[in-house]
């Protein structure tokens, strides 16, 4: 077709072929090899030039545009390659698309502004399926994922803590007093926790059990879908919760919550990959730019 073009612009076949840098044999033979699996002229032969049938002006035309397609169509993959154009879809559990994530989205755009990037939120669990199901090509996640298809990198740390209303029992005015133990805290507390598949959640029952707390043993006052949820329920004098020390911060500087000192193991960020997919040069881009930070 791109043969068939150059000959119809120039009327000749000789310069089409020096344009195209092919011999002038291998020209005719594609022209011809198009006119015949046709079954149609789309030259005529005039003395030692050719003009085109009409035929060949209708053709010409939609030959042009399906060039154009194509050229189109590679400038695309160029650009995907070259991260000028595109789509990261990423998802991620709500602590992280909250507080963490987002300073590496913006500092992502600005080094890449031509890729689009659609972030959805869920919890653990949902994420990972996500990931799994090739909805999402990274996820972002705090908790524990058992799935064989899945590679997690560990990307960050964060810190869990044990918060309460400031007039709630566990906040004590004398440092005499003997430190809460997580015992105490299982045995005595009434909590405010996220829904089961959290990461915030199965964290901190992990650290239960690993004391050998069995995590049934809570009282739970109140399940909640968001760490916003939990932090304004304990806020307003319900019981006790333990969440992120990034989702804490605000409101214990406004004095709406107070931080009961607990002995609390830090927990690992993780990227979620599918091992049988490729990466795309843009999430490369995005774990490497994490990485540095």
């Amino acid at each position: 077709m791109r043969v068939f073009v150059a000959v119809a612009e120039r009327q000749h076949v000789t310069r089409a072929a020096e344009a195209l840098n092919i011999a002038q044999s291998a020209a005719s033979a594609a022209v011809a090899a198009l006119e015949a699996a046709h079954g149609i002229k789309l030259f005529n032969r005039v003395g030692r030039g050719i003009e085109l049938t009409e035929a060949g002006q209708r053709f010409l035309g939609e030959a042009r545009a399906v060039l154009a397609q194509a050229e189109a169509a590679e400038l695309t993959l160029a650009e995907l390659g070259g991260l000028v154009r595109g789509v990261l879809s990423v998802q991620a559990s709500q602590t992280i698309a909250s507080y963490w994530l987002p300073r590496h989205l913006v500092a992502f755009r600005r080094a890449h502004p031509g890729i689009e990037i659609r972030l959805a939120v869920g919890n653990t669990a949902q994420v990972a399926a996500a990931v799994h199901d090739g909805l999402a090509e990274l996820g972002f996640v705090e908790g524990a994922v058992e799935d064989g298809q899945l590679d997690s990198t560990t990307v960050a740390t964060d810190q869990l803590v044990l918060v309460v209303p400031p007039d709630h029992p566990w906040v004590t005015a004398g440092a005499a007093t003997p430190a809460l133990t997580l015992q105490q805290a299982a045995a005595e507390g009434e909590w405010v926790l996220r829904e089961p598949g959290s990461g915030t959640r199965s964290a901190f029952e992990a650290a239960l059990a690993a004391a050998g707390i069995a995590p049934g043993s809570l009282r739970v006052a109140l399940e909640m879908p968001s760490n916003e949820a939990v932090r304004a329920a304990v806020e307003a004098g319900m019981g006790a919760t333990v969440i992120s020390a990034s989702v804490a911060v605000p409101s214990l500087e406004a004095g709406l919550l107070h931080q009961v000192p607990l002995a609390l193991p830090e927990r690992a960020f993780h990227v979620l990959r599918h091992r049988e997919r490729q990466p795309s040069r843009a999430a490369e881009a995005l774990l490497r730019l994490i990485a540095a930070a």
